[in-house]
Formats: C-alpha cells, sequence, structure tokens
C-alpha cells in the first residue's frame, strides 16, 4: 500500500460521469500498464496493509439522469457528482486501494417491492413510492396479485401469508416500509449496468494494479427486499421456510482487509443498510475494529423525490449513528495520510484486533 496522492490520468472526462458510453479496454489496459509503470504503482498483491473499498449499486439506474431511481439527492445532481469525486478518488489512491468489491442491485419484473406484485379490489397495481404497511395486506387493500403468485411457483393463499408476514417483519425489525418501486435496475437492461466513468475506474484500477474486482449480486430474490449485500430485508417466509440467506462469505471475505472504504448509492437505503449490518457484525464482538471503516460522506447521496419522499434525514441519523459507533466519516478529497485510524497518520489499534470480526 503506498499512501500518496497520484495525478488523475489524461483519459478521466469529468464532464462524461453523468453520460452512458462504452469503455475503451484495450486502450486502457495499456495506459494502466504504462501508468504503473510511470508511477511504481506494485502489484495488490504485494500490500502491507490491505484495503477494500466497497461500492454499492453504482449502476445507471440509480446514477445517471434519467434512468428509474436517479439519486439526486436534495441538489438535484447528487450521485452525478458523487461519482465525479469517486472517480477522482479511484485514481488519485490508485496505490492504496488493494481491490474492489462492488455490489449490483439485480431485479426482473416480479418482485415484491414492484407494481405487478401487487393489486387492489378492482385489479390496479400500486403506483410507484406507494408504502404497504401491514395493516394495508391483512385489511385487503393491498393483495399480492394470484397471477405473480403463480408466475413464482406460489398459490394465492401462500403468497398472501407471505405478504402478511413480511410487512409485520419489517415492522418489527425497523425496517422501512414496504416500497413499490419504480421498475429499475433490471437484469440485462443498461439500467442495470455500471456507470460508464465508475466501470472505467474499477477496470483501470484492476489492470494497474493486478488486482480481480468482486462482484456481488444482490437483489434477486423475488419475495425479499435487498438493500444490504450482507444480508436480506426478511430471510423466512410466514411458516419459518429460509427464502433468502446473509451473505457470510462477503462478510468473511471483508474480515480479510485491514480497513474497508465504503461508497454509492443510496445514502439513505443500500448503503446505510450495508454499513449498518456491517456494524451489527462489529459492535459486541470487537467494538474497536469499528475504527476500520471509512465512509465516503460526498460520494454518496440520499433518496430524494421532490414532492413525494426525502429520505435526507433518515440518511443523517444513520451517518451520526455509524459515526458515534466509532465508524469513520470522510471525504474524498482529504488526502489519506490526513485520515484518522489505520489509513492515516494514528494507528489506532491494539496488536491483535487490526481484523473486523
Amino acid at each position: 500500500m503506498r499512501e500518496r496522492d497520484l495525478p488523475i490520468p489524461s483519459h478521466f472526462d469529468a464532464a462524461r460521469v453523468g453520460k452512458v458510453w462504452r469503455v475503451a479496454y484495450e486502450d486502457r489496459a495499456a495506459e494502466a500498464r504504462s501508468w504503473a509503470r510511470e508511477h511504481d504503482i506494485t502489484p495488490a498483491a504485494d500490500d502491507d496493509r490491505r484495503a477494500c473499498l466497497l461500492l454499492v449499486d453504482v449502476q445507471n439506474t440509480f446514477c445517471i439522469p434519467g434512468f428509474e431511481l436517479f439519486v439526486a439527492g436534495r441538489s438535484g445532481t447528487g450521485a452525478v457528482d458523487d461519482n465525479r469525486r469517486l472517480c477522482e478518488f479511484v485514481y488519485r489512491n490508485l496505490g492504496s486501494i488493494s481491490r474492489m468489491t462492488v455490489t449490483l442491485d439485480t431485479h426482473r419484473p416480479i418482485q415484491i417491492f414492484h407494481a405487478i406484485f401487487f393489486v387492489d379490489a378492482d385489479g390496479r397495481h400500486p403506483p410507484p413510492f406507494t408504502l404497504i404497511t401491514a395493516e394495508d395486506v391483512e385489511s385487503g387493500r393491498w393483495r399480492g396479485n394470484p397471477a405473480a403468485a403463480a408466475a413464482l411457483g406460489e398459490t394465492p393463499e401462500s403468497l398472501q401469508k407471505h405478504l402478511s408476514h413480511y410487512a409485520r417483519a419489517l415492522r418489527a425489525g425497523d425496517r422501512y416500509a414496504l416500497t413499490i418501486w419504480p421498475y429499475h435496475a433490471m437484469l440485462g437492461g443498461i439500467g442495470h449496468a455500471l456507470v460508464s466513468a465508475v466501470e472505467e475506474a474499477i477496470f483501470f484500477h484492476s489492470v494497474a494494479r493486478v488486482s480481480q474486482p468482486d462482484f456481488q449480486v444482490k437483489g434477486d430474490n423475488p419475495l425479499t427486499e435487498s438493500y444490504s449485500v450482507l444480508g436480506p430485508e426478511v430471510l423466512s417466509d410466514a411458516v419459518g421456510r429460509p427464502v433468502a440467506h446473509t451473505n457470510h462469505a462477503l462478510i468473511r471475505a471483508l474480515n480479510e482487509y485491514d480497513a474497508v472504504i465504503v461508497a454509492g448509492q443510496a445514502k439513505s437505503h443500500c448503503v446505510a443498510w450495508t454499513v449498518s449490518d456491517l456494524l451489527d457484525r462489529i459492535v459486541g464482538r470487537l467494538p474497536d475494529a469499528t475504527g476500520k471503516v471509512y465512509l465516503l460522506e460526498d460520494c454518496t447521496s440520499p433518496v430524494v423525490v421532490p414532492d413525494t419522499i426525502d429520505y435526507t434525514a433518515e440518511a443523517d441519523a444513520a451517518f451520526g449513528r455509524f459515526r458515534d459507533a466509532g465508524m469513520h466519516v470522510v471525504r474524498s478529497t482529504t488526502p489519506l495520510s490526513q485520515w484518522p485510524g489505520i489509513l492515516g497518520h494514528q494507528r489506532v489499534f491494539k496488536p491483535g484486533t487490526e481484523r473486523l470480526p
């Protein structure tokens, strides 16, 4: 790990971050190899301290204006500004990032948070951003679409039982109410793809540091939401059968890093719940290890839909809780040498406590 700022490569064009285009892989690969030689960037396998950059759902569907769930934040340009800073962070700190773990929100049409899954008494589907509570399900205001039940191998009765159990479980777990989201991150579609500028930065890093990126698919289970890459919102159905599983493999992988840096979208949802799950796996087992987690506060934005929903307060409250627990909320523009903890000028951990549990 080489903790020094590097220049931004000439191929990076900040004006194109909010657009979709094809990455010129062969050109970038040649430039990355040359860049590594010019700046004495060594393979990640040689790092004495290993840092993972965890990128949450940096996909067109969330990050490009005009796409289905563009995360605008209150500024109106949130995810575009976040990704410009994120790309610059990657290039400046190429020698300090050992590996990138990239999550991909991945959906099909018939899922529990899409309109086709529900109907009312007149057979109408709920509009986007409808919140469905346990009372809504149990009163019959919204019920499972019988055709959707058949498509998933369920009966209308079993689907309805699951929905009632699911909505109650969300409330009992202090999670967000079940939200009907616009169709987004559709598997095989352009919205599912990574933002071009971020994909290019990931590819450039991979070649320059000879480090294979780790891609984590999440959200493809039709019977539960999966804001967090570490685990779904609800694990079992009405009779206790598992419908999804905790991502123990990724938890173990993150355990191997000396530092985990988190960025992506959205601050109020997939980033917040991923970090919350990570926190729950640390506190009570090795509290000091929370200091190895760094949250890039200027590379993430909350879900805001004018005159409809605004999760800014919830996002800020979550980051406040993470900070209070010992995680570092930092800015991408601050040199790593000025960050607290293991990546910066202060080594705050005792010997033997430098791994996430």
